[in-house]
C-alpha cells in the first residue's frame, strides 16, 4: 500500500465571494497585472469586472459578444489605462479599452451599479469601452493570451488552430500566424513570462511550443507525457521570483549549488494539468552549443531551421491527489507554489522543497544527501487541500493575485481565486499552520 499523505502545514480559509455573483456558470478570472481588479468571463456574454478591494462589482461588460465569454487577459505594461481581451463561443476576440489616468484607490473600492446588480445602472462614461472585434476562428476561442511585451495577443479554438495577432497601433491587429499543428480543440495559450514563445495545450493529449524563425513562427517542441486532454498550460514566472533556492545559496551542498546553476540556464518551467488526474512540469535542457536540434518537435528536420528547436523534458510528476479532470493550474510569481483545481471541486496547494528535508524543514545528515546527489534534488508535496471548495459544482478555473484588502498581512501576500459553475468567484487566504497545530493533526 502507498505511504499516508503528510500532514499539510497550510489550511485554505475562505476570505470572500466576489458580490455578487454571476447568475450562470464562470468560465475564467484574471487579475489585472496592476491594478486591484479581476475580470470574469462568464456564460452569459457578459465580463465582469470586480474589486479586489472591497469584493464588489465595478463593471458589467456587455454588448460585444453573441454568445458565451470563454477567456479574458489584461493586457500587460499600458500607462493610464486598462485593456481586456475577450474570447467568445462566437468565435471572436474582443478588445476593450477604459482610461484609468487620475482616478483615486477609492475607485477600485465603491461599486459603481445599484445594489440589485442591474447593469444598466452604470456610469457609461466611465465604462470600459469596445475597441474592435477580430475574427478568424471557424469554431469557438477557448482561450487567449497577451505575450509579456503586449506585442502579441494568441487565441486558439475547437478549429485545432492557434492565431497570433500583433497590435501595430491602437484598435489595427494584423494576423502574422496561424498554427495548425494540434489534432484536436486547442483548450490553452500561455505565452513564456522573458521570451516570445507560446504553448498551448489541446485536447490530442499534447503541448506545443512555437516561435518566430526567419518571419515566420514554427512549431519548436512537442510535450507528450500525457494520456488524456491537457486542459491548462502556464509557465513559472521569472527565475528571479524563486527566492527558497537563490536567498540562502552559501548554504547549499555543491550538488544543490549545479541545480540552481542548472534550472537558471533552462529558464522558467511549464506546468501543465489534464483529465488525466496530473499536474506535471517540464523544463527546457540547455543547449551545450549551438543549432542543436531537438528530438521532439515531431516535424521533419528537412523543413526546419534547427536553430530554434528546443528539447523540453517531464521533470515531475505532482503528487496525485485530485479524483477527476483537472481543469487549471496556476503558478504563484511571488512563492513558487502551484495550485490546482478542477471537476472534483479540490483545491490542492502544492510547495518545492530540498529532498535534504525533513517535513518539518530541518536538514538531514551528510549520508541523506549523498543518497539524493544523483537523483532529483527537489520533490513537491501537497501542503494544503480543500475539498468542495465550490460546494457540489466543478471549478473551472484557479489563480493566485495580489491580495489588496485592508486585512493584507504584507505587501507580497497572496490570495487564490477559484471560479465555478456555480457562477461565483471565491477569494482564499493561505495559512500556515504552526508547530503545535501540526503536532495535534
Amino acid at each position: 500500500m502507498p505511504p499516508p499523505p503528510e500532514a499539510l502545514s497550510y489550511t485554505l480559509q475562505p476570505l470572500a465571494t466576489l458580490s455578487p455573483p454571476s447568475n450562470s456558470r464562470t468560465w475564467q478570472s484574471a487579475p489585472h497585472p496592476n491594478l486591484p481588479l479581476v475580470g470574469t468571463a462568464c456564460s452569459d456574454r457578459t465580463v465582469r469586472v470586480y474589486s479586489l478591494t472591497s469584493f464588489t462589482l465595478l463593471h458589467t461588460i456587455t454588448g460585444g459578444h453573441k454568445r458565451s465569454v470563454r477567456s479574458v487577459s489584461w493586457k500587460p505594461g499600458v500607462k493610464g489605462q486598462s485593456v481586456l481581451a475577450t474570447g467568445s463561443f462566437d468565435a471572436s476576440a474582443g478588445i476593450w479599452r477604459r482610461d484609468e489616468r487620475g482616478l483615486e484607490e477609492q475607485d477600485y473600492t465603491r461599486r459603481r451599479i445599484g445594489g440589485d446588480g442591474d447593469e444598466g445602472e452604470e456610469e457609461e462614461d466611465d465604462d470600459y469601452q469596445f475597441s474592435c472585434i477580430l475574427d478568424g476562428h471557424e469554431s469557438e476561442i477557448k482561450s487567449l493570451s497577451w505575450s509579456p511585451s503586449g506585442q502579441y495577443l494568441a487565441t486558439c479554438s475547437r478549429d485545432k488552430s492557434v492565431w497570433i495577432w500583433e497590435e501595430l497601433e491602437d484598435d489595427n491587429f494584423e494576423t502574422i500566424a496561424v498554427l495548425q499543428e494540434h489534432d484536436g480543440d486547442v483548450k490553452c495559450v500561455a505565452w513564456h513570462p522573458e521570451e516570445d514563445l507560446l504553448a498551448s495545450a489541446s485536447y490530442d493529449d499534447t503541448v506545443r511550443l512555437y516561435r518566430e524563425d526567419a518571419d515566420d513562427w514554427v512549431q519548436v517542441a512537442l510535450l507528450d507525457g500525457h494520456k488524456m486532454t491537457v486542459w491548462w498550460v502556464e509557465f513559472e514566472g521569472s527565475w528571479m521570483t524563486r527566492k527558497d533556492f537563490r536567498a540562502h545559496r552559501d548554504g547549499l551542498t555543491e550538488e544543490q549549488t549545479r541545480h540552481v546553476e542548472l534550472s537558471e540556464r533552462s529558464g522558467p518551467r511549464l506546468a501543465t494539468c489534464s483529465d488525466d488526474c496530473t499536474v506535471r512540469i517540464w523544463h527546457r535542457e540547455p543547449k551545450e552549443g549551438t543549432g542543436r536540434a531537438s528530438t521532439n518537435t515531431g516535424i521533419p528536420s528537412i523543413i526546419r531551421s534547427m536553430a530554434v528547436d528546443e528539447d523540453w523534458v517531464q521533470e515531475v510528476v505532482l503528487p496525485q491527489r485530485h479524483e477527476r479532470a483537472i481543469y487549471s493550474v496556476s503558478w504563484s510569481q511571488k512563492t513558487g507554489m502551484i495550485v490546482s483545481a478542477g471537476s472534483d471541486g479540490k483545491i490542492l496547494v502544492y510547495k518545492e522543497r530540498w529532498k535534504t528535508q525533513t517535513p518539518n524543514g530541518a536538514s538531514v545528515g551528510d549520508e541523506d544527501t549523498r543518497m539524493v546527489e544523483n537523483s532529483q534534488l527537489t520533490e513537491w508535496v501537497v501542503v494544503a487541500e480543500l475539498f468542495s471548495a465550490h460546494d457540489v459544482f466543478e471549478i473551472n478555473h484557479v489563480c493566485w493575485a495580489a491580495r489588496s484588502d485592508k486585512g493584507r498581512r504584507s505587501e507580497d501576500e497572496e490570495v487564490i481565486l477559484s471560479t465555478g459553475d456555480d457562477g461565483e468567484v471565491k477569494v482564499w487566504v493561505l495559512n500556515e499552520l504552526n508547530i503545535g497545530e501540526l503536532k495535534g493533526k
